[in-house]
């Protein structure tokens, strides 16, 4: 295996978790943001009153999302079976 290749490899495992967990990420963050104006807005100094919204969020994104991101994890597998396939031989 070349340096080359674990690079890609490196590369590509990390844009996969990258495109994995930015959905929900991203929604995570909005809505903490959301409510973090709220709380400025009417000076409630809760610091739990984020969690449970947040954990919504990212339920129903992982619903949302779910299909899109196995297919994307299913693709990145078979990447990875086909580059390790030359090295069993």
């Amino acid at each position: 295996m070349s340096d080359l290749m674990v690079i890609d490899l490196g590369r590509s495992a990390l844009l996969t978790v990258l495109y994995l967990a930015g959905p929900m990420l991203i929604l995570s963050l909005v809505v903490g943001l959301v409510i973090s104006v709220f709380q400025a807005a009417t000076q409630i100094n809760e610091m739990t009153l984020t969690f449970i919204p947040k954990l919504v969020t990212i339920g129903i994104s992982l619903l949302i999302f779910l299909p899109w991101m196995l297919n994307k994890f299913e693709s990145f597998f078979f990447q990875l079976m086909r580059m390790m396939e030359p090295l069993l031989r």
